[in-house]
């Protein structure tokens, strides 16, 4: 049986994982000469840069003037249990999740939290109910699931007299999704991913009502040093300023610094880069027939975490444990063209491909991966039909 042939490019980047996310185009550790090496995070070139950080993200992201930003530890995760362990358990809390890390914070709720939480679930590639939402209550969301492909197409479903905060946990969105800052009270997100930035390190924003959430509550259950952020019941303004709870990597500053000035160097948004990836491979989509999207519904899909299902017949009709092992062949065969890393979905959804599509990926190299994709697919099913 004759191998099909291999297409004649090749993406000039093969980095599509969804975290760590790939560097900015033209990136080397040259740009990162200027770090504040083998000095203290909080000696003043050091708490300059950190602070640096904090005010080109405002810009970029078009942050509120009285909303504070502050750099913390465990990047996005960390900002999301910060949140939630300081400020829930005041009203009722309600849950939504249609991925595996929205599942993880429902778990927090319930098990580590212990809050009799209201708790709206949908299946990957759909959303809850919003409409079902009680806003009396505190609300925990995604705003883009990673492992889902599915985002919330915008922040109307909020009300903006609501009574509870909105918890929001942006890692997947922040700088490629329009984020509703006067309907969320907390966004959360590291700089690994649509900046192409080091992980370790997360971003927590914090609305007027949050801080007043802070300063006049607190929890019933003992609060680890890493996730106190006030003092004598006022808000620890120094964590917003650049003074960080715990010593960052000051090499992680400077590459989130180096993505941020890119960014602004760029004569389109980050979002607009993502939204042109997610075109072209929704063109690809379109006029291939043994794939399509995991998200059902177009307004719903991710422009950044680009999740697909194999659905030719012979595929998408055998036992679950089968369409996972022959998503990996096709992603191996990828990887070892060096043409494409870490493309397979994540292990706790249905078998299938993510790619990010994120600013930091040239469309260019979108379109040559879906050629490969192509080849991939044909070589990986030849070898099963000649079996059969």
């Amino acid at each position: 049986m004759t191998s099909p042939a291999k297409p004649g490019r090749r993406p000039g980047n093969p980095c599509f994982s969804s975290g760590p996310c790939a560097k900015r185009p033209g990136w080397t550790p040259h740009n990162l000469a200027d770090a504040t090496l083998g000095r203290s995070h909080r000696s003043k070139p050091g708490k300059a840069k950190l602070a640096e950080v904090i005010e080109r993200t405002r810009t970029l992201l078009g942050v509120p003037t009285d909303y504070r930003i502050g750099i913390v530890p465990a990047s996005d995760t960390g900002a999301v249990e910060m949140a939630m362990w300081s400020l829930l358990g005041a009203r009722p809390v309600t849950m939504l999740a249609w991925e595996s890390f929205g599942k993880d914070w429902v778990t927090d709720a319930l098990k580590q939290l212990k809050l009799d939480a209201t708790v709206l679930e949908a299946d990957y590639g759909e959303l809850p109910d919003l409409s079902a939402v009680d806003f009396s209550h505190d609300v925990v969301f995604n705003w883009n699931g990673t492992t889902s492909g599915v985002r919330v197409p915008n922040g109307d479903f909020i009300p903006a007299d609501r009574e509870g905060l909105t918890i929001c946990d942006a890692t997947s969105a922040a700088f490629a999704q329009d984020l509703a800052f006067d309907k969320l009270d907390v966004v959360t997100f590291s700089w690994q991913k649509v900046l192409g930035g080091e992980a370790q390190h997360g971003i927590l924003i914090l609305s007027p009502r949050a801080v007043e959430r802070l300063e006049s509550y607190t929890p019933p259950w003992p609060m680890p040093k890493l996730f106190r952020m006030t003092k004598a019941g006022k808000l620890n303004e120094g964590i917003f300023k650049g003074e960080t709870i715990n010593t960052p990597s000051m090499l992680a500053v400077e590459d989130c610094l180096d993505a941020l000035k890119w960014a602004e160097s760029l004569p389109e948004s980050l979002s607009a880069r993502s939204d042109r990836n997610l075109v072209a491979i929704a063109n690809w989509v379109d006029r291939t027939p043994w794939v399509d999207f995991l998200a059902k519904d177009p307004a719903t899909r991710s422009n950044t975490s680009v999740c697909l299902v194999i659905t030719d017949p012979a595929v998408a009709s055998a036992p679950e444990a089968e369409q996972a092992a022959f998503a990996k062949a096709l992603v191996g065969l990828l990887d070892a063209e060096g043409v494409a890393f870490d493309i397979g979905a994540y292990r706790a959804a249905p078998p299938g491909l993510r790619i990010w599509a994120g600013g930091t990926v040239e469309t260019a190299d979108i379109e040559a991966l879906t050629e490969w994709l192509d080849w991939a697919f044909a070589a990986t099913a030849k070898p099963q039909a000649a079996a059969a």
